[in-house]
């Protein structure tokens, strides 16, 4: 019972919102210990102290295990939380993590023109985040994080949807 989305949620591009990251992916994220033993029970509050503790952005790592930073975006897509709450989290620049959990839930559930409006100062952004991948660990920009989520049609080892214009 965990792992499903909350009640009364929308349909995000057609489909059930934790359907936008891929099969694989999820079941791992499922699996994790961090899902089980720090995302159980999270609320768009409490999530925001688990971001803050972030210490790097990625996908999956080593024999395909999720990073925390994909079972928080995970975590993100189940509860949905408003857009404001969003917005919210985007604007808190002390928080640069936080702030780039945000733009990848932004980009992934937003409409095109709502994803360029609130994605776009953050390309003005130009401090380090740490990019943990298959490879190892390896130092990216806040700008080239945005930029790339505007541009590429996968990030962090999942597809992102097309931007969708309505």
């Amino acid at each position: 019972m965990a792992n499903t989305t909350v009640s009364g949620s929308f349909a995000i591009h057609g489909q059930n919102p934790q359907h936008l990251v891929e099969t694989v992916i999820r079941n791992r994220i499922y699996e994790s210990n961090y899902w089980k033993e720090h995302c159980f029970a999270l609320t768009a509050e409490s999530l925001i102290d688990k971001a803050i503790e972030l210490k790097y952005i990625g996908g999956v790592y080593g024999n395909q295990r999720p990073t925390d930073f994909m079972c928080l975006l995970l975590k993100l897509l189940q509860i949905q939380p408003e857009k404001e709450i969003l917005i919210e989290y985007l604007q808190a620049e002390d928080f640069k993590y936080l702030r780039a959990l945000a733009a990848m839930y932004i980009r992934m559930t937003f409409r095109a023109v709502e994803v360029y409006d609130l994605l776009e100062p953050l390309l003005k952004d130009f401090r380090k985040l740490r990019l943990r991948n298959m490879a190892g660990y390896s130092l990216t920009f806040i700008d080239e994080f945005a930029d790339a989520l505007l541009t590429e049609e996968r990030k962090m080892g999942t597809s992102v949807p097309e931007k969708v214009v309505y």
